[in-house]
Parts: C-alpha cells; sequence; structure tokens
C-alpha cells in the first residue's frame, strides 16, 4: 500500500473589513477547488476584538484543516493568492484587512525560513487562533503544547463566539 503524500493543514482566516463571511466563503471555495486539497473541517465564526492596534473594528475569526497534496511553500502561496483575491493590501502591521490567512501547521513539518515559520511562531498565544482551531483540532500539536492546552493558558477576553457570521458562512 503507498503513503499517502498529502499533509494535515491547519489555516487561521481573519478579517474585519468589507464583507468578511463572503471572503470566508470565497477562500473555502478557492480551496476546495484546488486540485490536490480537501477540506476536512471549518470551526464556527469568532468574533474577537482587535489585537495589536486596537482602533479598528472587531475581527472574525475561523480556521480550517485541510488535507494537500501542496508543500509548505505551495500552501503559503496559495493563501497569499486567496488573500489578494479578496483585495488584501498589505500596509499597516496589525491593520485593518479584507482577508487574512495564515498557514499553523502542515503536518509534523518544522519551518524557519524567510517569510514562513512552521508551526506559526505566535499561534499559541493568541486567542482569536486558538479558540476557532481547538474547536476542530483541540489536540493539534503547535510545537510544544496543543490548541486546546495553548487556548487553556491564553487570555481570552472579548473572543466570542459569533452564531450569525457561523450561519451566514454555511448559508
Amino acid at each position: 500500500m503507498a503513503s499517502d503524500p498529502s499533509a494535515l493543514v491547519a489555516l487561521s482566516l481573519g478579517g474585519n473589513v468589507g464583507d468578511v463571511v463572503a471572503s470566508f466563503r470565497h477562500a473555502l471555495a478557492r480551496l476546495a477547488a484546488t486540485p490536490g486539497v480537501e477540506i476536512v473541517a471549518v470551526s464556527s465564526v469568532w468574533r474577537t476584538k482587535a489585537w495589536g492596534k486596537t482602533d479598528q473594528p472587531d475581527f472574525l475569526n475561523m480556521a480550517a484543516l485541510l488535507r494537500a497534496r501542496l508543500s509548505p511553500r505551495e500552501a503559503l502561496a496559495l493563501c497569499l493568492r486567496i488573500e489578494k483575491e479578496r483585495g488584501r493590501e498589505r500596509g499597516e502591521r496589525w491593520g485593518p484587512r479584507t482577508l487574512d490567512i495564515d498557514v499553523l501547521t502542515h503536518g509534523e513539518t518544522r519551518v524557519d525560513e524567510e517569510g514562513l515559520t512552521l508551526p506559526h511562531p505566535r499561534a499559541r498565544e493568541r486567542a482569536f487562533v486558538l479558540a476557532p482551531l481547538a474547536e476542530i483540532a483541540p489536540d493539534l500539536s503547535l510545537g510544544a503544547r496543543t490548541a486546546r492546552e495553548s487556548l487553556a493558558l491564553a487570555d481570552t477576553t472579548g473572543v466570542v463566539l459569533d452564531p450569525v457570521a457561523t450561519a451566514a458562512l454555511s448559508a
């Protein structure tokens, strides 16, 4: 029996400008339409107070798990293309955005290169990443701890499930 060359890839999606749920739908449709990519799980949508730069609208955040026959660099390139399709312009750090997609993990692969570090180096510190990720992959390793363990240690103030956005995502 041949081994499966695909990897379980965890993504974090977020945005706070425009129709973010439509951006999430677009991203998920593009991911699902990519050869060699299968969406395994999608979290609920979570509403989060802006982080880093706080004088901006709340963010919507979610997570997705993929089974993908893409290298880590190919997964990142795909995410960046999808962001651009939704009008993402990279400017102010932690500033407003139409869509942000971060590759959190790519199987057990460890990467530390310019522009790509896996597992994502700050995922374990960010409740807006951990809450949706722990919902669909609580035992996923983020390095030293799982998503569930990291969430238990994180400050979850202002991170709440958004049932309206979640319903709109699947509409």
